[in-house]
């Protein structure tokens, strides 16, 4: 596959946990910068946050009911490719925390 200079990959993180999403950054930013690719930029994106209303009581007292969420975290990474180095077997064997989804994209 020929990649122009000028095109990037993406790499989108998504995570319940913030602190393994931030390790993850970390981990494949070190990964680039051990190959010489300099040119990454790490962007956040808004947390969604899903909130679900749960009746304590299946039978009476419909007013008691209790609300949980579930936060999830993204964040992008925006890596301009270097012909040198083969990047996509780099970030596909970079060995990710379970719990960290990761797609990875040409644009």
């Amino acid at each position: 596959m020929e990649i122009k200079p000028n095109e990037k990959i993406r790499v989108r993180l998504e995570s319940f946990n913030h602190e393994l999403l931030n390790t993850s950054c970390q981990k494949i930013m070190e990964i680039t910068q051990n190959n010489n690719i300099d040119n990454v930029g790490v962007v956040s994106l808004p947390t969604d946050k899903r909130i679900y209303c749960v009746l304590r009581s299946p039978h009476v007292n419909k007013d008691s009911r209790e609300h949980f969420e579930i936060r999830t975290h993204k964040r992008i990474l925006e890596i301009y490719y270097d012909s040198s180095v083969n990047i996509f077997d780099l970030l596909v064997k970079s060995d990710l925390p379970p719990g960290v989804l990761y797609r990875i994209c040409l644009s």
